[in-house]
């Protein structure tokens, strides 16, 4: 099949855009086909295994991450915790009624369906303080990951090979205050080195996928045939058939995303440091009828605490549930997290969490609600005057 060129109405060749190799003009006549689309080809998604060296002490790392690295065995023993000071006093203080009733009005005020009623008319008939303890143990740990990395290569420092890598455990790194949590990447000295780019193949551009690599793309006013309205030269490729394709500008490939046009990557192994504060908390079950889900949302008389790199379960204390819980909580923390990560430091607390349960008459019938929490914090379940509220 034999092409032609369209011309201008002066018989005067056109030329339009960027010349491009793989730009074939259309024919006048038949609507012209649409490139196929193709997906634009950024080479492979992962780099493949050949690309990375067997570096060593890092056989096992890998790219995206291969999991968290045991600390070493310390060359000496770890201190032995030791056990905290016994605290003699245990005390639980009651609040008053006034105390009591002022929660509750405050309580009923910041409900807009609320009766403030049943807060100031109602009578105190009885007031019940329970025990309720919150433990809780933190476990501050370092951990360490390495993965291979690239980056665009613009001159960075290669030095793989030149000496041994330090090991994982061995950078030094600025740890951050006790129980703050954290993270800083490393790139670890000695493992740099260039490779071609994986996803353009070091070329530096990828083919452009919306124009099939051509550089041109059917012009979308005429469909491909040059002419709008019977003869009338398409204004809007000037009778071309075919537009420079926007994406590409006409070049038909675009730069490649990975390596940014370069070629190379500097390809390197990344230590990944992080600083976890690992809280667990134990809440003594009571049978004052309050939900222990509910006591999260408020803070506590803090009776006891003891922070040292190991702690030692608390002893002394009058709830043997509480010290049941330490033994438990420490056992685990102590086994769990000193075998992917190094312990830094731990801390234990006991809280008082003042529960009081109130018992009042209001138009003849009992009601009951709970004032807890440093906060005096109110829950109800049978509030006696609510009422429907509706927005006109």
């Amino acid at each position: 099949m034999d092409y032609q060129r369209l011309t201008s109405h002066d018989g005067q060749r056109l030329n339009h855009g960027i010349p491009n190799p793989g730009y074939i003009p259309a024919a006048a006549g038949p609507a012209a086909m649409f490139a196929p689309p193709v997906a634009e080809s950024q080479g492979p998604s992962a780099p493949p295994a050949s690309m990375f060296d067997n570096m060593p002490g890092y056989e096992g790392t890998v790219a995206g991450g291969g999991g968290f690295l045991p600390p070493p065995i310390p060359a000496q023993p770890a201190p032995h915790p030791t056990p905290g000071p016994e605290q003699p006093h245990w005390n639980i203080p009651s609040i008053s009624e006034d105390t009591a009733r002022d929660a509750f009005s405050l309580y009923a005020s910041s409900k807009c369906c609320y009766s403030s009623a049943p807060a100031k008319d109602g009578v105190i008939t009885n007031m019940e303080a329970f025990n309720t303890y919150r433990y809780r143990l933190e476990t501050f740990t370092e951990s360490r990951s390495t993965e291979w990395s690239h980056e665009p290569y613009q001159g960075q420092p290669v030095d793989a090979f030149t000496m041994q890598p330090p090991g994982p455990w061995d950078i030094p790194v600025k740890a951050p205050t006790f129980f703050v949590e954290g993270q800083q990447k490393i790139k670890v000295p000695y493992t740099s080195s260039m490779k071609p780019c994986h996803g353009c193949v070091g070329m530096g551009r990828n083919p452009c996928k919306d124009c099939a690599g051509s550089g041109n793309k059917v012009c979308w006013v005429c469909n491909g045939s040059g002419v709008r309205h019977g003869d009338d030269r398409c204004l809007h490729c000037n009778g071309r058939g075919r537009e420079n394709c926007s994406s590409c500008h006409g070049q038909g490939s675009k730069q490649c995303s990975i390596c940014r046009g370069k070629q190379q990557l500097l390809v390197y192994i990344n230590l990944t440091v992080k600083w976890t504060n690992n809280s667990e908390d134990y809440v003594v079950e009571q049978s004052s009828g309050l939900q222990v889900a509910n006591l999260s949302q408020v803070s506590g008389k803090e009776l006891f605490r003891d922070s040292q790199y190991m702690v030692y379960p608390v002893m002394g204390f009058p709830d043997p549930m509480v010290v049941q819980a330490a033994q438990r909580l420490v056992a685990d923390h102590q086994g769990k997290f000193s075998q992917t990560s190094r312990i830094l430091q731990q801390r234990q607390t006991i809280e008082l969490i003042p529960v009081t349960k109130v018992i009042y008459t209001w138009k003849g019938k009992t009601y009951v609600y709970f004032v807890y929490g440093n906060e005096f914090k109110v829950h109800t379940n049978d509030y006696p005057a609510t009422c429907c509220c509706s927005v006109m």
